[in-house]
């Protein structure tokens, strides 16, 4: 026999009060007096009665879902990432609609423009906030929004990131501390602010060093741009001393290359990557790299954002920044042991 659904109406009349509130008791109303709200909800639960979301939606203009706009889904950054903002999430209530946009600014403006109505508020990474009118064209209005890892044309919504350039300084700082003159970087994409930052972080550094020499190849945040740039750089006639990698995922498939070619990390060349993803501290020899919290990065843009939905009102458009850490270990070819330093 099938299960028969049980109505808001069915809980009513079980209580003995009006629909309107069993409504208000279940949506937390302060108008209902203690005793009635503990009798339907004590009815709620022995009748196993589930609020249709649709319903609650429309009564309660709030959809109790947080829109999450990525460039990708795929990689272990973004798997951390989401990890951060979904323990938040679940913490407080909240499901979570995610879309991808792959790097296509025309699929990222319909995946904006689609959480209208659909979402309470919405965490966005973009490369395209730096065109003017991009996000403010898109975005769906007046919907609360927290940046990550963006940088916009004009600040106007709160954004969270991480101090690359900083981050990026360290790393190269510590590979020519060890005696490494000639380092080679693998930069991400093009039109990545994170990218461009560690690029421009590597390049001072090098230039702040006497005597530093630095050679720079294409990457994309993959393991296949890392493994590309890593045969190139094995082939070299004038190999470098080490490889600093713009992300781990780069690092890791350099250092694959490198296996292939015969060459030993850290003796023949010495590694370095940037993130510590897991699978950093996992490998053979372990991965130098700057660490960056980046469930905490999630987690804290999320945070802001539901401060923004309760307050009814939009935040100040300030910058957070996270300082990345210096995590040194076998790759590098350090004599130290592993220890994390503040960039």
């Amino acid at each position: 026999m099938a299960r028969t659904t049980v109505t808001i109406k069915d809980v009513a009349r079980e209580a003995n009060v009006s629909v309107a509130t069993v409504s208000r008791a279940i949506n937390g109303h302060t108008n209902v007096a203690e005793p009635v709200r503990r009798q339907v909800l004590e009815v709620v639960q022995r009748m196993r009665y589930s609020p249709h979301a649709a319903a609650r939606s429309l009564s309660s203009r709030s959809t109790q879902t947080i829109g999450v706009v990525l460039p990708d889904l795929h990689g272990e950054f973004f798997s951390e990432l989401i990890r951060g903002i979904d323990s938040i999430a679940r913490a407080a209530g909240r499901h979570l609609l995610l879309s991808s946009y792959h790097g296509d600014p025309e699929e990222q403006a319909a995946a904006l423009r689609a959480m209208r109505g659909r979402v309470d508020g919405l965490l966005v990474m973009s490369p395209y906030a730096e065109r003017p009118g991009f996000l403010a064209e898109n975005l769906p209005q007046p919907l609360p929004v927290v940046l990550i890892s963006t940088r916009q044309a004009e600040p106007v919504w709160p954004a969270f990131g991480i101090d690359n350039h900083a981050g990026a300084m360290a790393m190269t700082r510590h590979l020519l501390s060890l005696g490494h003159r000639h380092v080679a970087f693998i930069g991400g994409p093009e039109h990545n602010h994170d990218a461009r930052e560690r690029l421009r972080g590597f390049r001072d550094a090098i230039a702040a060093q006497a005597g530093a020499r630095g050679s720079e190849f294409p990457g994309d945040f993959d393991e296949a741009s890392g493994h590309c740039a890593g045969r190139e750089i094995a082939a070299a006639a004038e190999r470098p001393d080490a490889v600093f990698a713009a992300n781990d995922m780069m690092a890791l498939g350099c250092r694959y290359a490198f296996s292939q070619a015969g060459l030993d990390v850290p003796s023949d060349i010495a590694l370095a990557g940037f993130d510590d993803i897991p699978l950093a501290r996992l490998v053979h020899p372990s991965l130098t790299t700057m660490r960056v919290n980046i469930p905490e990065l999630g987690g804290s843009a999320l945070k802001c954002l539901l401060d923004q939905i309760a307050a009814g009102a939009p935040a100040a458009a300030a910058t957070h920044v996270l300082v990345p850490e210096l995590v040194v270990r076998q790759s590098s070819g350090a004599k130290e042991p592993v220890r994390a330093v503040p960039a």
